[in-house]
């Protein structure tokens, strides 16, 4: 028996949950669908939403990242070049250089918190 799902939603957490709050509605030109400041945010995607949220203090350990996360949020843009200017405009600009694989064009880059950022452009 499968479980009746209904949507999806992908969270990230941070202790400085305005900055990435900030980011994000900077980088998607929108501002949080839901939003209760320094508690949660979140943000409609075309179908997928983007919660953001500040750990409680008593569950804080379980948030206690060693580094970068292992998370990669892929977003498919139309001009590779325009997106990257705009990441460079946030402050955020992606370390490396465009890369070119079967699929598109594609460069990393990593958002406040540094969780990775994929921007892709298809052919």
């Amino acid at each position: 028996m499968v479980f009746d799902w209904t949507s999806i939603l992908v969270t990230l957490a941070d202790f400085n949950s305005e900055n990435l709050v900030k980011f994000y509605a900077e980088l998607l030109g929108q501002e949080p669908r839901f939003y209760t400041k320094n508690v949660y945010a979140e943000f409609d995607l075309h179908g997928l939403r983007l919660g953001i949220f500040k750990p409680k203090d008593s569950n804080s350990s379980e948030f206690v990242n060693q580094g970068r996360t292992s998370i990669s949020l892929c977003l498919e843009v139309r001009d590779l070049e325009s997106a990257i200017a705009h990441l460079t405009t946030l402050g955020y600009p992606p370390p490396g250089e465009i890369l070119t694989a079967a699929h598109g064009r594609e460069i990393y880059a990593y958002d406040p918190a540094g969780n990775r950022l994929i921007l892709h452009q298809s052919h």
